[in-house]
This record gives structure tokens, sequence and C-alpha cells, in this order.
């Protein structure tokens, strides 16, 4: 696993864990949820339900993978090597970049607005200077959008492990210069 891969592992470790106890459990992702449907006032019930889904799927692979004790959580060494294996995670992060990006869409022209991009972002748990990094990666308009079809290839790409220099490296700080 590349060193860029290892460090957005650890941050999306650290932003699942939305309560802060040091590890994951379905809490975690119905917090997270709820943060992220707030942010989305203005996108129709279908996107939301498309989100709440993608959130379950996420949170029921996790489980279903990781959680051989049946405890209920998910520690960050069990998260660590599961959540960059393509082949057992592919299929959930697809529908979860799908529903993510549609749901930064709310007028369906397929173009993202910084603002919305922001407000979803930072309900995520990310740091504003980093969403604003990744949002100018992403190589935004003249009227400072972004496709959803970029952000959507853009969360793919967060969780391959092969991959460095990409958009969502800047999620993680600054990038080297």
């Amino acid at each position: 696993m590349r060193t860029e891969a290892a460090k957005r592992v650890e941050l999306v470790f650290s932003l699942f864990d939305a309560n802060g106890n040091g590890v994951i459990d379905s809490g975690d992702f119905d917090l997270m949820t709820g943060r992220v449907l707030e942010a989305a006032v203005a996108s129709d019930a279908g996107a939301k339900e498309a989100i709440r889904t993608a959130f379950r799927r996420y949170w029921t692979t996790l489980a279903t993978e990781l959680d051989a004790n049946g405890d209920g959580v998910i520690t960050v060494d069990e998260f660590r090597p599961f959540v960059l294996d393509p082949e057992r995670f592919g299929p959930t992060i697809s529908e979860f970049a799908t529903a993510l990006s549609a749901l930064g869409d709310p007028d369906g022209d397929g173009l993202i607005e910084r603002p919305l991009f922001l407000s979803l972002m930072t309900a995520i748990g990310f740091e504003e200077a980093n969403i604003h990094a990744l949002f100018d990666a992403f190589g935004p308009d003249a009227e400072d959008r972004i496709t959803v079809a970029a952000w959507a290839v853009g969360i793919e790409e967060y969780y391959a492990p092969d991959l460095a220099g990409i958009p969502g490296d800047r999620l993680v700080g600054a990038p080297a210069v």
C-alpha cells in the first residue's frame, strides 16, 4: 500500500468514528448520515434515500467483512487492510461515490457548486482548507463548479491502494511542493 493511501485510510477511519470513541460502529454511520442529510437540504427524497442506503451498505459491508467476533465494532487495525481492497470493498465504494456526488447536484444539471460541496464534505468531517484544495484539484469551471462525474471518480480513486498524486490526497493535508 502506498504511503498516500495509508494516510487516506487513517483519515477515513477518524471520520467514520463520528462519535470519537476510537472504534467504528453503526451509530457512527447514523450520526454521519444525519449530518450529511442536514447539509443536503435542497436534495430530493430519492437522492437522500440513496445516500442513506449507501451509508447503511458501507456499515453492513464493514461489519460483515471485519467483525468476526460479533462485537459490533471495527477497530482501526481491522479497518486498515480491508478498506483499500477493491475486490472486497469496490462495489460499496462505487455505490457511495454515486450517491454522494448525486447529492451534490440537487438541480440535476451535472454540476456541483463549491458551497454545497463544502457543506457536504464538512458534514462528513473533512477540514475546510483541504476541501477547497480538493475542489480546486477537480478543475472547477469559470462559475466555480465541478462535474458530478469528476467527484464520483475522485471518491473511488481515494480508496485505491496503488494511486498517489490524486485529487483526494489533498484531503489529508497540503500536497508536497
